[in-house]
């Protein structure tokens, strides 16, 4: 436990951050969900549009650091491979 008071407001510090970042992440697992369910109900034209959506999305937690970059592209990769392949 932080006993010196330098210690008790950095712990302050990393759980509020932690709980910014939770919801942060929970963005962006939010809406490559919204991806997949239009990818799932089979409608090109939705899944473009939340793959537009969601590709900004993806790149501001990656720059920020919340999901690592190399994660970011592979989502991004996945997920335009599928709407590539259901508009074929």
């Amino acid at each position: 436990m932080a006993n010196s008071p330098q210690a008790k407001k950095r712990a302050r510090q990393a759980e509020k951050r932690r709980k910014h970042n939770a919801s942060l992440r929970s963005v962006v697992r939010t809406s490559i969900k919204k991806v997949l369910a239009a990818i799932d109900s089979g409608n090109a034209e939705e899944a473009k549009q939340a793959y537009t959506a969601a590709v900004p999305v993806i790149d501001r937690m990656a720059d920020k650091g919340i999901i690592h970059k190399n994660k970011a592209a592979r989502h991004k990769s996945r997920l335009s491979a599928q709407v590539k392949a259901l508009a074929a």
